[in-house]
Order: C-alpha cells, then structure tokens, then sequence
C-alpha cells in the first residue's frame, strides 16, 4: 500500500517560558522549522492568548505544522504533516526542541492516507 503523507504528533516538555509565551518568537521558530525540513511555506497564521500561550499554523505546499502552547508549563503540542517524501517532519520538529529550548520530547508518527494500489495509481482529479 502507498501512504500520502506522515503525521508526526509530539509533546514539547521544558520550554523556555519567555520562547513559548512570545508570539513573534514562536512563528519565527515554526515557520524556520518548516523551512528545515525542506518544506515550501505558503501561509501562516499566530495568536497571542492572555494571559499566555501561543497557538499558530504553518501551512506548507506539503501540509501544515500546528501549535498551542502552556508556557507557565514549559509544554507545547506540535503536530506536522507532511506529505510526499522530500519533507522530513522529524526534522521539523528536532528543530522545534533545540529552538524552545527544551528538555524532552515524546513524540509518535502515523502515516496517513495508506491506500490500496489501485486507487494509489488512479489519476488525480481535475479542480476546475
């Protein structure tokens, strides 16, 4: 079976306060993690919660990554999808730990869209 993307769901544990309540900061971190992973960014969109925490989306020719952050825990939930195969998302978010400062990451990937051959191999749709 053929697979049309990776997910990569992970939890970001011993961030930097003043990173993760710093909206500037975290969409420069996340559009460059993007970036790192070989991504193209087309749009991206951030919000400043009060009293803290950041939540924000990159979207990617290859998918999107996802944020919310809780900086009075040191913790972010992250998510990546890419698909394709020229989009590493490990990458991704290896950049996210170093960049937030963090201590720890656990983190799962599934892959999406696991598709029989026969549909795999059917044309694409034409939008018009």
């Amino acid at each position: 079976m053929k697979n049309l993307g990776r997910h990569v769901l992970a939890e970001i544990y011993g961030c930097e306060f003043d990173i993760l309540n710093d909206v500037t900061k975290v969409e420069e971190i996340m559009v460059n993690a993007a970036l790192e992973a070989g991504a193209e960014v087309r749009e991206f969109v951030f919000h400043k919660f009060s009293p803290q925490g950041v939540s924000g989306v990159v979207v990617i020719s290859e998918s999107h990554l996802a944020i919310h952050t809780w900086p009075e825990l040191g913790y972010a939930a992250v998510d990546v999808f890419t698909c394709g195969d020229k989009v590493d998302p490990w990458d991704a978010c290896n950049y996210l730990v170093r960049n937030f400062g963090a201590e720890d990451m656990s983190a799962q990937e599934t892959v999406r869209g696991l598709l029989p051959e026969k549909v795999a191999n059917q044309p694409a749709a034409v939008n018009l």
